[in-house]
């Protein structure tokens, strides 16, 4: 057998080999993994903010006219602060850093806000829903009250009041629960002249707190 054929058919071999071992070396396709997409909640919680703010201040002379008009200047700058760091985009942002839906006690829930305060006078007189929704599991939250108060007594505090009405399906009207939820101040309201980030803070967790005190209430009314 020649020197010749020899490398002939051995370089046949490698050709042949070639391929083979080009398929070994190549990369595995990489499959993406197969994401479910999480299912769309049935149940909605509609959110108003509130449009009222009240200040009040009473010294030791117990309240009265003579009180409210000593602290009249007084309580309309407090008011026009607290409608300021609670505006409706404040207190919507404040309630949606908590877990409504868990404090509430509902169902899984997609949140939906509306920017625009409800009219006080027919949050207690209109019984249908306050939006166009028709989701078949919805609960609407409303904020009514913003309350600042001072006695001589008893210092400084921040009361909020709540609405909780929820649909079901089988009932003509809500079931409605009212409750308030009230707790003290310490830096609110800043001195004149000073800034007012820090209590507008405080303002913004107090009323936090509010609701959390307030979801309390709700389920003891709950339990009745």
């Amino acid at each position: 057998m020649s020197v010749k054929f020899l490398l002939l058919f051995s370089a046949s071999l490698v050709f042949a080999a070639a391929p083979a071992a080009a398929q070994e070396a190549a990369p595995m396709p990489v499959v993406p993994p197969v994401i479910t997409p999480a299912p769309v909640p049935q149940c909605e919680l509609h959110i108003w903010p509130a449009e009222r703010f009240q200040a009040m201040t009473t010294g030791w002379l117990g309240g009265g006219l003579l009180d409210a008009a000593v602290h009249a200047e007084g309580d309309k700058a407090r008011r026009s602060h607290l409608a300021s760091a609670l505006d409706p985009e404040g207190q919507l942002d404040a309630l949606q850093k908590l877990d409504l839906v868990t404090l509430l006690q509902l169902p899984v829930s997609k949140i939906v806000t509306h920017a625009e305060a409800l009219d006080r006078k027919t949050v207690y007189k209109i019984m249908t829903r306050r939006s166009d929704s028709t989701a078949p599991c919805y609960a609407e939250l409303m904020v009514t009250d913003v309350f600042y108060q001072k006695a001589a007594m008893w210092g400084r505090s921040l009361r909020t009041s709540f609405i909780l009405r929820q649909f079901n399906a089988n009932d003509a009207q809500p079931v409605i629960r009212k409750t308030t939820g009230g707790n003290g101040l310490k830096i609110f309201p800043a001195k004149e002249g000073e800034d007012t980030t820090a209590a507008d803070a405080e303002l913004v967790s107090v009323f936090q707190k509010n609701f959390t005190e307030a979801t309390e209430n709700f389920g003891k009314q709950r339990g009745k």
